[in-house]
C-alpha cells in the first residue's frame, strides 16, 4: 500500500511539473518583449500622434488606417478591414456647470456630458436638485418630489471591494440608465457622480442610453467629479433649495461607416482552428485612451509580432482583431461575431485585453470545468513571472459574442487598483502607462495564446462556430 501511495504521489508531482520546452518558449516571449518590444512605441504613436478615437471621429479613422499599416509591416499572412456601422456622437463646446446656493453666490463644478446625451438649452439648464443613491430611490420619491428638478445620482463605488471592476459594476447603472428612469418622474436633467474611487476634480464620461424612449422625453445627462459630488452633497444638507446650472452642446448624428482591423497568421497544421486576441480601437474623447484601450490594442498587435520575432510558427490560425465601437455600442464585436457565424468559422479561443496597461496578474476565463482544469495545469508556467490569478469569470465585452458551448474566452487581468483613476477621464494619457508593465502584459498574453495554439481545447469538438 505504501508503495502504491508513493507511486501515486510521485505521478501527481511529476504531472505538475512544467514542460521544459514550454518554459523555454515563454521565457523567449518575455525576454523579447522586455528587451526589444514594440508595444510602448506603438502606444506612443497611437495616443500622442493620433489621440482620442471616439467612434465616428476623424481620430478613429486615422487609427484604423495606421494600425492596418503597422500590421501590414509585420509580414502577416492576411491583413484586412471589416466594415461596421457605428454611432456618431459629438461633444461640442466644453461643458460648464455651477452650484448656486443663493443669488450671486456660486461655485464652479468640473463636469462632462455623458456619451449619447442630448444637449441642454443653449443658455443652459438651471433647476433645484434632488439627491439619490440609486435608481431604486426614484420610485420612493415619486413625481411630486422629482418633477422639474435635476436628479443627482451620488452612489459611490464601493471602496471595500478589492475588485474595482466589481465596485464599478455596482454603481454604473445610474450612469447608463439614470436619465431614462429619472425622466419618467418628470426630472429635467441628471448629474451623476463619476465612476472613480479617488477624490479628485476630474469628471469621468461614459455611455448612457435612453433605450426606446421618445426623443421629446429625453433629458440631458452629465457626470461631475468626485470632489464636486462631495461638495454638492454637503451643500444640499445646508441649503436644500440650492440650484444647479449646467450647459452642454452635444449632438448625435446619423450612423457612419467604420472598420474593425484584422490581421492573422495562418495555422500550419489546423488552419480552421481560429484563436483571437484583441482590444478595442475606439476610446472616449477626454484623454487619449492610453489605458482604455490603447494598451489592449498594442498588446494584441505585439502578440503576433512576438511570434514572428521569436521564430514561433503557430499550428492554428492566430488572428488579431482591433474592434471598433466598444465604448458606446459594441458594434464591432457584434459585427465580427455575426460574420464569423455566417462564415461557419471555428473559434476555439479568444483573449481580450481591456482592463488597462498595468502589471498583469493573470486571467479570468469563461469555460467549462474540463477546460478550466487544463488552464490550471499551465499555471506553474506563469508563476516565475508572478502571475497567479487564474479564475473562472468574465472575459471581455468584444469577444463575449463569440461564446459557444465548446470554446474558451479569457480576459487579461492586470492590477486594477488604479484603473478607475483614469477610466474615461482626461488623465487617461500615455504618460499614465508604465513601459515595463505594458510589455509584461504583452508577453503574458502571448504566452497564453501559445499554449492554446500548441495544445488546443481540452475537449476537442468538430463543431463550427455555434451559439
Amino acid at each position: 500500500m505504501i508503495r502504491i501511495l508513493f507511486f501515486l504521489f510521485f505521478s501527481v508531482a511529476l504531472c505538475a511539473q512544467p514542460n521544459p520546452d514550454d518554459e523555454k518558449q515563454l521565457k523567449s516571449f518575455f525576454d523579447t518583449s522586455l528587451l526589444a518590444g514594440n508595444a510602448y512605441q506603438w502606444l506612443d504613436y497611437l495616443t500622442n500622434r493620433i489621440g482620442s478615437r471616439l467612434s465616428g471621429s476623424l481620430g478613429a479613422e486615422r487609427a484604423v488606417a495606421w494600425t492596418k499599416a503597422e500590421l501590414d509591416s509585420l509580414g502577416l499572412d492576411s491583413v484586412y478591414l471589416q466594415a461596421v456601422k457605428v454611432p456618431k456622437w459629438v461633444r461640442g463646446s466644453k461643458e460648464f456647470a455651477l452650484i448656486e446656493t443663493a443669488p450671486g453666490i456660486t461655485f464652479n463644478v468640473p463636469i462632462t456630458a455623458l456619451g449619447g446625451s442630448v444637449a441642454t438649452p443653449s443658455v443652459g439648464l438651471k433647476a433645484p436638485v434632488v439627491e439619490v443613491q440609486g435608481i431604486e430611490e426614484l420610485k420612493a420619491l415619486g413625481s411630486e418630489q422629482i418633477e422639474g428638478k435635476i436628479v443627482f445620482f451620488n452612489r459611490p463605488m464601493q471602496a471595500d471591494l478589492i475588485s474595482t471592476f466589481q465596485a464599478y459594476s455596482g454603481c454604473v447603472d445610474q450612469r447608463y440608465s439614470g436619465a431614462k428612469e429619472a425622466s419618467e418622474y418628470g426630472a429635467v436633467g441628471v448629474i451623476v457622480r463619476s465612476m472613480n474611487l479617488r477624490l479628485d476634480d476630474l469628471p469621468h464620461t461614459g455611455a448612457m442610453s435612453y433605450g426606446d424612449q421618445a426623443v421629446s422625453k429625453r433629458i440631458p445627462a452629465a457626470a461631475i467629479s468626485t470632489n464636486a459630488a462631495e461638495k454638492l452633497s454637503s451643500l444640499l444638507k445646508l441649503e436644500p433649495a440650492l440650484k444647479f446650472l449646467f450647459r452642454q452642446q452635444c449632438k448625435t448624428y446619423p450612423d457612419v461607416w467604420s472598420h474593425n482591423v484584422i490581421g492573422e497568421i495562418t495555422g500550419s497544421e489546423f488552419p480552421n482552428d481560429i484563436i483571437v486576441v484583441g482590444g478595442h480601437l475606439d476610446s472616449w474623447d477626454l484623454g487619449d485612451g492610453a489605458h482604455d484601450d490603447g494598451a489592449g490594442v498594442v498588446q494584441s498587435m505585439e502578440v503576433l509580432r512576438l511570434f514572428k520575432a521569436t521564430g514561433y510558427k503557430p499550428k492554428r490560425t492566430i488572428r488579431v482583431v482591433l474592434f471598433m465601437n466598444e465604448e458606446n455600442g459594441l458594434r464591432g464585436g457584434n459585427a465580427y461575431a455575426n460574420k464569423a457565424l455566417l462564415a461557419g468559422e471555428r473559434h476555439i479561443f479568444a483573449l481580450e485585453s481591456d482592463a488597462g496597461g498595468f502589471t498583469p496578474r493573470g486571467f479570468s476565463f469563461t469555460c467549462s470545468n474540463e477546460e478550466f482544469n487544463q488552464v490550471l495545469s499551465w499555471k506553474p508556467l506563469f508563476k516565475p513571472y508572478l502571475i497567479h490569478y487564474f479564475e473562472k469569470g468574465g472575459s471581455g465585452a468584444d469577444v463575449r459574442p463569440l461564446k459557444n458551448k465548446y470554446n474558451v474566452l479569457a480576459g487579461l487581468r492586470p492590477d486594477s487598483q488604479r484603473y478607475f483613476d483614469h477610466h474615461h477621464a482626461e488623465n487617461d494619457t500615455f504618460n499614465a502607462v508604465n513601459k515595463r508593465e505594458l510589455e509584461l502584459g504583452a508577453a503574458t498574453m502571448t504566452s497564453l495564446i501559445y499554449l492554446y495554439d500548441k495544445y488546443g481545447l481540452a475537449v476537442p469538438s468538430d463543431n463550427s462556430f455555434a451559439r
